[in-house]
Protein backbone atom coordinates (compact mmCIF):
# COMPACT_ATOMS: atom_id res chain seq x y z
CA UNK A 1 0.00 0.00 0.00
CA UNK A 2 2.88 2.52 1.00
CA UNK A 3 5.49 0.20 -1.16
CA UNK A 4 8.62 2.75 -1.83
CA UNK A 5 7.03 6.11 -0.24
CA UNK A 6 9.71 8.33 1.12
CA UNK A 7 8.68 9.37 4.36
CA UNK A 8 10.82 11.38 6.82
CA UNK A 9 10.10 10.84 10.34
CA UNK A 10 10.57 13.40 13.27
CA UNK A 11 11.02 12.54 16.49
CA UNK A 12 10.32 15.42 19.01
CA UNK A 13 10.66 15.12 22.90
CA UNK A 14 7.73 13.27 24.58
CA UNK A 15 7.67 10.15 26.65
CA UNK A 16 5.31 8.39 24.28
CA UNK A 17 8.16 8.80 21.35
CA UNK A 18 8.11 4.81 21.92
CA UNK A 19 5.26 4.59 19.62
CA UNK A 20 7.37 5.78 16.99
CA UNK A 21 9.14 3.15 17.03
CA UNK A 22 6.15 0.65 16.17
CA UNK A 23 4.65 3.19 13.68
CA UNK A 24 8.17 2.66 11.82
CA UNK A 25 7.84 -1.10 12.09
CA UNK A 26 4.37 -0.41 10.47
CA UNK A 27 5.92 1.79 8.03
CA UNK A 28 8.04 -0.35 6.88
CA UNK A 29 5.65 -3.69 6.49
CA UNK A 30 3.76 -1.64 4.23
CA UNK A 31 6.75 -1.07 2.02
CA UNK A 32 8.06 2.56 3.05
CA UNK A 33 10.91 3.94 3.13
CA UNK A 34 11.61 5.74 6.31
CA UNK A 35 14.15 7.82 7.65
CA UNK A 36 14.70 9.45 11.19
CA UNK A 37 15.11 12.84 12.00
CA UNK A 38 15.64 12.68 16.29
CA UNK A 39 16.00 16.40 18.39
CA UNK A 40 17.37 16.34 21.16
CA UNK A 41 14.51 15.76 23.21
CA UNK A 42 13.74 12.71 21.13
CA UNK A 43 16.87 11.69 21.96
CA UNK A 44 16.13 11.87 25.86
CA UNK A 45 13.29 8.92 25.09
CA UNK A 46 14.62 7.40 22.20
CA UNK A 47 17.74 6.01 21.22
CA UNK A 48 19.69 6.47 17.65
CA UNK A 49 20.60 3.10 17.84
CA UNK A 50 17.21 1.76 18.08
CA UNK A 51 15.43 4.10 14.82
CA UNK A 52 18.58 2.98 13.10
CA UNK A 53 17.59 -0.34 13.25
CA UNK A 54 14.14 -0.30 12.31
CA UNK A 55 14.43 2.05 10.28
CA UNK A 56 17.42 0.15 8.18
CA UNK A 57 18.76 3.91 7.69
CA UNK A 58 20.99 6.70 9.26
CA UNK A 59 19.65 8.80 12.09
CA UNK A 60 19.94 12.41 11.72
CA UNK A 61 20.01 14.65 14.64
CA UNK A 62 22.70 17.29 13.99
CA UNK A 63 22.69 20.04 12.51
CA UNK A 64 25.93 21.13 12.56
CA UNK A 65 27.63 17.92 11.79
CA UNK A 66 30.83 18.22 9.91
CA UNK A 67 29.62 15.73 7.28
CA UNK A 68 25.86 17.10 6.60
CA UNK A 69 27.11 20.45 4.61
CA UNK A 70 23.87 21.31 3.17
CA UNK A 71 22.12 17.72 4.84
CA UNK A 72 19.18 19.72 5.87
CA UNK A 73 18.45 20.70 2.40
CA UNK A 74 18.41 17.15 1.17
CA UNK A 75 16.63 16.02 3.75
CA UNK A 76 13.98 18.59 3.01
CA UNK A 77 13.68 17.70 -0.26
CA UNK A 78 13.82 13.91 -0.28
CA UNK A 79 10.53 13.12 1.55
CA UNK A 80 6.91 12.74 0.13
CA UNK A 81 5.53 13.29 3.18
CA UNK A 82 7.22 14.32 6.58
CA UNK A 83 6.16 13.24 9.91
CA UNK A 84 6.30 14.69 13.06
CA UNK A 85 5.39 12.01 15.87
CA UNK A 86 5.41 12.73 18.63
CA UNK A 87 5.04 16.52 17.91
CA UNK A 88 5.84 18.33 21.28
CA UNK A 89 4.33 21.57 22.37
CA UNK A 90 7.84 23.13 21.81
CA UNK A 91 8.06 21.76 18.20
CA UNK A 92 4.63 22.95 17.06
CA UNK A 93 5.43 26.68 18.35
CA UNK A 94 8.33 26.42 16.46
CA UNK A 95 6.78 25.28 13.44
CA UNK A 96 4.20 27.98 13.62
CA UNK A 97 6.57 30.94 14.10
CA UNK A 98 9.00 29.37 11.75
CA UNK A 99 11.57 28.99 13.79
CA UNK A 100 14.92 26.99 12.60
CA UNK A 101 17.21 26.97 15.12
CA UNK A 102 17.82 22.61 15.09
CA UNK A 103 18.12 20.24 11.95
CA UNK A 104 14.31 18.90 13.02
CA UNK A 105 13.01 22.88 12.67
CA UNK A 106 15.01 23.47 9.85
CA UNK A 107 13.99 20.79 7.70
CA UNK A 108 10.46 21.79 8.58
CA UNK A 109 10.89 25.33 7.70
CA UNK A 110 12.79 24.42 4.28
CA UNK A 111 10.32 21.57 2.92
CA UNK A 112 7.93 21.50 0.14
CA UNK A 113 6.74 18.03 1.19
CA UNK A 114 3.06 17.97 3.08
CA UNK A 115 3.22 17.94 6.69
CA UNK A 116 1.67 15.28 9.65
CA UNK A 117 1.93 16.11 12.73
CA UNK A 118 0.57 13.80 15.93
CA UNK A 119 0.63 15.84 19.23
CA UNK A 120 1.76 15.06 22.56
CA UNK A 121 1.53 16.96 25.55
CA UNK A 122 0.35 17.57 28.86
CA UNK A 123 -3.38 18.09 28.85
CA UNK A 124 -2.90 21.44 30.29
CA UNK A 125 -0.46 22.22 27.93
CA UNK A 126 -2.54 20.99 25.26
CA UNK A 127 -5.66 22.95 26.33
CA UNK A 128 -3.08 26.40 26.66
CA UNK A 129 -3.88 29.39 24.15
CA UNK A 130 -1.08 29.53 23.20
CA UNK A 131 -1.01 26.01 21.65
CA UNK A 132 -4.43 26.32 20.25
CA UNK A 133 -3.51 29.53 18.26
CA UNK A 134 -0.53 27.58 17.17
CA UNK A 135 -2.05 24.25 15.64
CA UNK A 136 -5.19 26.64 14.30
CA UNK A 137 -2.57 28.52 12.36
CA UNK A 138 -0.83 25.36 11.38
CA UNK A 139 -4.29 23.71 9.87
CA UNK A 140 -4.45 26.92 8.09
CA UNK A 141 -1.41 26.29 6.15
CA UNK A 142 -2.59 23.07 5.41
CA UNK A 143 -1.03 21.15 7.99
CA UNK A 144 -2.58 17.88 8.79
CA UNK A 145 -3.25 16.57 12.24
CA UNK A 146 -3.95 13.03 13.72
CA UNK A 147 -4.84 13.12 17.63
CA UNK A 148 -4.21 13.68 20.19
CA UNK A 149 -6.10 10.93 21.87
CA UNK A 150 -7.32 11.25 25.72
CA UNK A 151 -6.31 9.19 28.46
CA UNK A 152 -4.15 8.52 31.35
CA UNK A 153 -0.43 10.76 31.23
CA UNK A 154 3.13 9.58 32.00
CA UNK A 155 2.01 12.13 35.11
CA UNK A 156 -0.81 10.99 37.62
CA UNK A 157 -2.88 12.83 35.67
CA UNK A 158 -5.70 12.11 32.56
CA UNK A 159 -7.01 14.42 29.41
CA UNK A 160 -6.52 15.27 25.97
CA UNK A 161 -2.63 15.08 24.59
CA UNK A 162 -1.98 11.47 24.15
CA UNK A 163 0.09 10.38 21.12
CA UNK A 164 -2.47 8.81 18.78
CA UNK A 165 -1.91 4.98 18.38
CA UNK A 166 0.74 4.18 15.41
CA UNK A 167 -2.55 2.34 13.99
CA UNK A 168 -3.90 5.35 14.10
CA UNK A 169 -0.87 7.36 12.90
CA UNK A 170 -0.16 4.70 9.99
CA UNK A 171 -3.88 5.61 9.01
CA UNK A 172 -3.53 9.04 8.17
CA UNK A 173 -0.74 8.54 6.33
CA UNK A 174 -2.07 6.40 4.24
CA UNK A 175 -4.56 8.83 3.31
CA UNK A 176 -2.20 11.74 3.11
CA UNK A 177 -0.02 9.60 0.34
CA UNK A 178 -2.01 6.30 -1.18
CA UNK A 179 -5.79 8.44 -1.63
CA UNK A 180 -5.98 4.92 -4.16
CA UNK A 181 -6.10 3.28 -0.67
CA UNK A 182 -9.37 5.02 0.35
CA UNK A 183 -11.88 2.11 -0.02
CA UNK A 184 -14.91 3.98 1.58
CA UNK A 185 -14.24 6.76 -0.86
CA UNK A 186 -17.68 7.75 -1.46
CA UNK A 187 -19.64 6.17 1.08
CA UNK A 188 -21.69 7.11 3.65
CA UNK A 189 -20.88 6.02 7.41
CA UNK A 190 -23.23 6.66 10.59
CA UNK A 191 -21.52 5.76 13.93
CA UNK A 192 -23.39 6.07 16.98
CA UNK A 193 -20.68 6.51 20.38
CA UNK A 194 -20.79 7.77 24.32
CA UNK A 195 -23.68 6.97 26.46
CA UNK A 196 -26.96 8.45 26.80
CA UNK A 197 -28.42 10.33 29.63
CA UNK A 198 -32.23 9.90 30.67
CA UNK A 199 -33.41 12.72 33.08
CA UNK A 200 -35.07 12.20 36.11
CA UNK A 201 -35.71 15.60 36.96
CA UNK A 202 -33.95 19.13 35.92
CA UNK A 203 -30.40 18.28 38.06
CA UNK A 204 -30.52 14.11 38.02
CA UNK A 205 -29.98 11.44 35.15
CA UNK A 206 -29.93 7.76 34.62
CA UNK A 207 -26.73 6.92 32.48
CA UNK A 208 -23.40 4.74 32.33
CA UNK A 209 -20.15 4.52 32.01
CA UNK A 210 -18.98 4.41 28.83
CA UNK A 211 -16.48 7.56 27.69
CA UNK A 212 -17.04 7.33 23.63
CA UNK A 213 -13.75 6.43 23.03
CA UNK A 214 -14.81 2.98 20.62
CA UNK A 215 -17.47 4.73 18.95
CA UNK A 216 -15.06 8.00 18.64
CA UNK A 217 -12.09 5.33 17.21
CA UNK A 218 -14.61 3.69 14.62
CA UNK A 219 -15.41 7.16 13.14
CA UNK A 220 -11.96 8.30 12.54
CA UNK A 221 -11.38 5.09 10.96
CA UNK A 222 -13.67 5.23 8.78
CA UNK A 223 -12.59 8.70 7.94
CA UNK A 224 -9.63 7.51 7.68
CA UNK A 225 -11.18 5.23 4.74
CA UNK A 226 -12.16 7.79 2.73
CA UNK A 227 -16.09 7.61 4.53
CA UNK A 228 -18.38 10.72 4.63
CA UNK A 229 -18.86 10.05 8.36
CA UNK A 230 -21.95 11.70 10.20
CA UNK A 231 -20.68 10.37 14.11
CA UNK A 232 -24.13 10.85 16.60
CA UNK A 233 -22.52 11.22 19.85
CA UNK A 234 -23.71 11.51 23.58
CA UNK A 235 -22.42 13.75 26.34
CA UNK A 236 -18.45 12.54 26.07
CA UNK A 237 -15.15 14.48 27.10
CA UNK A 238 -13.95 12.88 23.14
CA UNK A 239 -12.40 15.55 21.13
CA UNK A 240 -14.41 15.31 17.37
CA UNK A 241 -12.68 13.31 15.04
CA UNK A 242 -10.89 15.03 12.27
CA UNK A 243 -13.15 15.34 9.12
CA UNK A 244 -16.23 13.92 10.86
CA UNK A 245 -19.90 15.67 11.03
CA UNK A 246 -20.56 15.44 14.58
CA UNK A 247 -24.23 15.19 15.94
CA UNK A 248 -24.25 15.77 19.70
CA UNK A 249 -27.18 14.50 21.76
CA UNK A 250 -28.24 13.33 25.18
CA UNK A 251 -31.22 11.36 25.29
CA UNK A 252 -31.77 7.73 23.45
CA UNK A 253 -35.11 9.52 21.52
CA UNK A 254 -32.94 12.19 20.37
CA UNK A 255 -30.10 9.43 19.53
CA UNK A 256 -33.03 7.53 17.34
CA UNK A 257 -34.40 11.16 15.92
CA UNK A 258 -30.76 12.22 14.81
CA UNK A 259 -29.54 8.92 13.23
CA UNK A 260 -32.98 8.85 11.34
CA UNK A 261 -32.22 12.33 9.99
CA UNK A 262 -28.90 10.99 8.74
CA UNK A 263 -29.61 8.15 6.46
CA UNK A 264 -29.16 7.30 3.88
CA UNK A 265 -26.07 5.80 4.42
CA UNK A 266 -24.30 2.72 3.34
CA UNK A 267 -23.07 1.75 6.67
CA UNK A 268 -23.97 2.05 10.09
CA UNK A 269 -22.12 1.07 13.41
CA UNK A 270 -24.03 1.54 16.70
CA UNK A 271 -21.40 1.53 18.83
CA UNK A 272 -23.03 4.04 21.33
CA UNK A 273 -23.98 2.31 24.66
CA UNK A 274 -27.29 3.55 24.60
CA UNK A 275 -29.65 3.22 28.21
CA UNK A 276 -32.21 0.76 28.00
CA UNK A 277 -34.62 2.50 30.40
CA UNK A 278 -35.85 6.02 31.37
CA UNK A 279 -38.61 7.03 33.78
CA UNK A 280 -41.62 6.88 32.64
CA UNK A 281 -42.34 10.46 33.34
CA UNK A 282 -39.43 12.95 34.21
CA UNK A 283 -39.89 15.32 37.24
CA UNK A 284 -40.65 18.80 36.41
CA UNK A 285 -38.67 19.70 39.56
CA UNK A 286 -36.21 18.52 41.66
CA UNK A 287 -36.94 15.82 43.67
CA UNK A 288 -36.77 16.29 47.07
CA UNK A 289 -35.27 14.80 50.17
CA UNK A 290 -37.61 14.66 52.84
CA UNK A 291 -36.72 14.26 56.73
CA UNK A 292 -38.10 10.60 57.24
CA UNK A 293 -39.70 10.43 53.84
CA UNK A 294 -39.19 7.22 52.00
CA UNK A 295 -37.49 7.47 48.67
CA UNK A 296 -38.97 8.28 45.59
CA UNK A 297 -40.12 5.26 43.23
CA UNK A 298 -39.13 5.80 39.90
CA UNK A 299 -41.74 4.08 37.05
CA UNK A 300 -39.22 2.92 34.44
CA UNK A 301 -40.20 2.74 30.44
CA UNK A 302 -38.60 0.97 27.17
CA UNK A 303 -36.68 3.46 25.55
CA UNK A 304 -36.20 3.21 21.67
CA UNK A 305 -34.64 0.24 20.23
CA UNK A 306 -32.29 1.94 17.63
CA UNK A 307 -30.17 -1.09 16.39
CA UNK A 308 -33.19 -2.55 16.14
CA UNK A 309 -35.45 0.39 14.35
CA UNK A 310 -32.57 0.94 11.85
CA UNK A 311 -32.54 -2.67 11.19
CA UNK A 312 -35.93 -2.85 10.03
CA UNK A 313 -36.14 0.51 8.60
CA UNK A 314 -37.36 1.48 5.07
CA UNK A 315 -34.06 3.66 4.64
CA UNK A 316 -31.70 0.43 6.02
CA UNK A 317 -27.63 0.78 5.28
CA UNK A 318 -26.52 -1.44 3.29
CA UNK A 319 -24.10 -3.21 6.60
CA UNK A 320 -25.61 -2.36 10.06
CA UNK A 321 -22.91 -3.19 12.79
CA UNK A 322 -24.35 -3.28 16.59
CA UNK A 323 -22.20 -3.54 19.49
CA UNK A 324 -22.64 -6.35 22.65
CA UNK A 325 -21.56 -4.76 25.66
CA UNK A 326 -22.03 -8.08 27.82
CA UNK A 327 -20.70 -9.32 31.86
CA UNK A 328 -21.33 -12.78 30.88
CA UNK A 329 -21.85 -15.28 28.41
CA UNK A 330 -20.55 -12.29 26.18
CA UNK A 331 -20.74 -14.60 22.73
CA UNK A 332 -23.86 -16.53 23.33
CA UNK A 333 -25.88 -13.58 24.30
CA UNK A 334 -23.97 -11.59 21.10
CA UNK A 335 -25.40 -14.27 18.55
CA UNK A 336 -28.89 -13.80 20.11
CA UNK A 337 -28.68 -10.21 20.04
CA UNK A 338 -27.68 -10.68 16.21
CA UNK A 339 -30.47 -12.46 15.46
CA UNK A 340 -33.05 -10.66 17.68
CA UNK A 341 -32.22 -7.48 16.35
CA UNK A 342 -31.78 -8.26 12.46
CA UNK A 343 -28.01 -6.59 12.21
CA UNK A 344 -25.77 -7.65 10.22
CA UNK A 345 -22.75 -7.62 12.50
CA UNK A 346 -22.56 -7.75 16.39
CA UNK A 347 -19.28 -6.77 18.06
CA UNK A 348 -19.58 -8.09 20.89
CA UNK A 349 -16.83 -7.32 24.46
CA UNK A 350 -16.51 -7.88 28.04
CA UNK A 351 -17.81 -4.93 30.32
CA UNK A 352 -17.38 -6.55 33.68
CA UNK A 353 -14.03 -4.95 33.98
CA UNK A 354 -12.35 -1.39 33.24
CA UNK A 355 -13.08 -1.87 29.35
CA UNK A 356 -15.81 1.25 29.58
CA UNK A 357 -13.54 3.91 30.52
CA UNK A 358 -10.32 2.31 29.43
CA UNK A 359 -8.18 1.90 26.02
CA UNK A 360 -7.97 -1.37 24.85
CA UNK A 361 -10.70 -3.92 24.60
CA UNK A 362 -10.91 -7.43 23.80
CA UNK A 363 -13.93 -8.15 21.11
CA UNK A 364 -15.38 -10.98 19.51
CA UNK A 365 -16.94 -10.38 15.61
CA UNK A 366 -20.03 -12.25 14.92
CA UNK A 367 -21.75 -12.86 11.59
CA UNK A 368 -23.34 -14.88 9.99
CA UNK A 369 -20.52 -16.82 9.10
CA UNK A 370 -19.65 -17.45 12.54
CA UNK A 371 -17.25 -16.25 15.47
CA UNK A 372 -14.16 -14.59 15.62
CA UNK A 373 -12.03 -13.73 18.58
CA UNK A 374 -9.52 -10.49 18.65
CA UNK A 375 -6.97 -10.50 20.87
CA UNK A 376 -6.86 -7.35 23.36
CA UNK A 377 -5.77 -4.26 21.57
CA UNK A 378 -6.05 -0.71 22.01
CA UNK A 379 -9.13 0.63 21.43
CA UNK A 380 -7.93 2.34 17.78
CA UNK A 381 -6.65 -0.73 16.61
CA UNK A 382 -10.01 -2.31 17.26
CA UNK A 383 -11.50 0.66 15.17
CA UNK A 384 -9.02 -0.24 12.07
CA UNK A 385 -9.31 -3.68 12.16
CA UNK A 386 -13.12 -3.10 12.25
CA UNK A 387 -13.22 -0.18 9.81
CA UNK A 388 -11.17 -2.98 7.35
CA UNK A 389 -13.65 -5.73 7.72
CA UNK A 390 -16.13 -3.11 6.42
CA UNK A 391 -14.54 -1.82 3.82
CA UNK A 392 -13.43 -5.24 2.40
CA UNK A 393 -17.48 -6.75 3.01
CA UNK A 394 -18.57 -3.58 0.91
CA UNK A 395 -15.84 -4.02 -2.17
Amino acid sequence: MLTDRRILLILSGSVAAYKALELTRLLRKQGATVTAVLTAGGARFVTREALAGITGQRVHDDLWAAEAEIGHIRLARWPELVVVAPASADLLAKMAQGLADDLASTILLATRAPLLVAPAMNPAMWDHPATRANMALLAARGVATVGPGTGAMAEPESGPGRLAEPEEILAAITALLAPAARPLAGRHALVTSGPTHEPIDPVRYIANRSSGKQGHAIAAALAALGARVTLVSGPVAQPDPPGVTVVRIETAREMLAACEGALPADIAVMAAAVADWRVAREAGQKLKKEPGAEAPSLMMTLNPDILATLSHHAQRPGLVVGFAAETEKVVEHAIAKRRRKGCDWIVANDVSGTVMGGDANTVHLITAAGVEDWPELPKGAVAERLAARIAAALA
